[in-house]
């Protein structure tokens, strides 16, 4: 079936990210997205400066940078938690079925 052929009635957003091959990269981007925005508002609620935040966990300013910096999926869990322990916050992961 060609491209033009393809109806994209019925077609899952997660089926087309698998045929590109491309789906769990999207999702660890956006799963990583999402944690480094709420650890930034986070950050602005408590009225803390990314020093201030750096300083809390232990860490540098361009480590700190590092973790809220939504495309970089490459953090640890361990650096993630000092980020939120910095915020007097926790980190929660959920073990989800796929579908």
């Amino acid at each position: 079936m060609t491209e033009m052929e393809r109806s994209p009635v019925g077609e899952t957003l997660e089926e087309f990210l698998g045929e590109l091959g491309i789906r769990a990269e999207v999702y660890d981007v956006a799963t990583k997205r999402v944690v480094a925005w709420q650890l930034d508002e986070a950050r602005k609620a408590r009225g803390m400066t990314k020093i201030q935040m750096a300083e809390n966990m232990g860490s540098s300013r361009s480590q700190l940078d590092r973790v809220l910096d939504p495309n970089n999926v490459g953090v640890t869990l361990q650096m993630l938690a000092r980020a939120a322990s910095a915020l007097g916050k926790r980190l929660q992961i959920d073990i989800v079925d796929a579908s």
